[in-house]
């Protein structure tokens, strides 16, 4: 009788015992680390600036050797055999992957699926699954659904949904992390209504922030480059201009924004800044400085490309001070 894969779409954990590996499709095992740009202080991630881009909701990665199928299936055996087929106890496991029985599953076609003897032990290769970050928003059931099946040593799956260095580099786009963008202001304390706040960030500030996704097993790998090229000033209230007036002010070669304010500028137009209009009353006008985000892509096989731009915004408030004049 040939096994049978259940359906479902929830996390089934189980993990194996060396802990390289996890049975949960919705956990990958690519590797994301960060290259080069800064790494203190606070940060987070990027916004795509395109409201229809979204990363791939599915691929095919490598998960286990036939040594390590052999030891989870035998002393775990609960887990996630594909992307929406979860199998309970090691009879499953077993039967299909070292008893060579078919199996029978929801999603896959065809639906019976030949089963394996002995692992695959000998064999130089490994088992492959569909795996999602987020399998709720895979709406095609159709998409990485095949039950879990061997591909041998350094050849990646000739199906729909293999990965590429693309999908690598779209995976690691919301790994991104770029710094928090708090602007230094003169004056520090309180703005003037009527006087030009000028609005600036010391060289280096902003860095080219650049991360590496591989996926063990495969070869492929893809480095995601991330460059600010602009400062967006939103001052938090109508009652207010900004310089220039798109309120875009543009990044310098040395990474440093606007111009430092020097005595005797008090009357000038900066080339960074904004000026308030209206004096606050007991709450403070919320200043929104949000940096641009080029981001960029090479891979393994020397492809590349740009992807979506990114924004990371941070909000600090300004008191505003009715005041027509100030000593110089």
């Amino acid at each position: 009788m040939p096994a049978v894969a259940l359906g479902g779409e929830g996390n089934y954990g189980g993990g194996a015992k060396d802990n390289e590996i996890s049975a949960s499709a919705s956990q990958s095992r690519i590797k994301v680390t960060q290259t080069s740009g800064p790494t203190g202080g606070k940060q987070g991630t990027v916004a795509s600036t395109d409201v229809n881009w979204e990363p791939p909701p599915c691929w095919y990665e490598p998960v286990f050797t036939p040594e390590q199928l052999k030891n989870f299936s035998e002393n775990d055996g609960s887990g996630d055999a594909g992307l929406r087929d979860g199998w309970y106890g090691s009879e499953l496991w077993t039967d299909h992957f070292r008893d060579e029985k078919d199996a029978t599953t929801i999603f896959t076609k065809p639906a019976t699926v030949k089963g394996y003897k002995n692992y695959n032990l000998g064999k130089d290769g490994y088992f492959w699954r569909g795996v999602s970050p987020d399998v709720t928003k895979v709406d095609d059931t159709s998409l990485c659904s095949r039950l879990m099946f061997w591909q041998d040593a350094g050849e990646i799956p000739d199906v729909p949904n293999a990965p590429t260095p693309e999908t690598l580099a779209d995976y690691a786009y919301d790994k991104v992390k770029v710094p928090e963008t708090k602007v230094e202001l003169k004056p520090t304390a309180k703005s003037t209504v009527n006087l030009p706040t000028w609005v600036w960030l010391d060289k280096g500030t902003f860095q080219d922030v650049k991360v590496r996704a591989e996926l063990p097993g495969t070869g492929l790998w893809a480095e995601t480059t991330a460059k600010p090229v602009a400062l967006h000033l939103e001052p938090g209230t109508e009652d207010a201009e900004v310089f220039p007036a798109s309120g875009d002010c543009q990044i310098n070669e040395d990474g440093s924004i606007g111009t430092p304010y020097t005595k005797g500028n008090a009357d000038k137009t900066p080339p960074c800044g904004l000026r308030y209009l209206r004096a606050t009353n007991g709450t403070p006008y919320q200043l929104s400085a949000s940096v641009t985000w080029q981001i960029s892509w090479e891979g393994s096989d020397g492809t590349g490309g740009d992807l979506p731009d990114g924004t990371f915004e941070t909000t600090q408030d300004m008191n505003v001070q009715e005041i027509q004049s100030i000593n110089r």
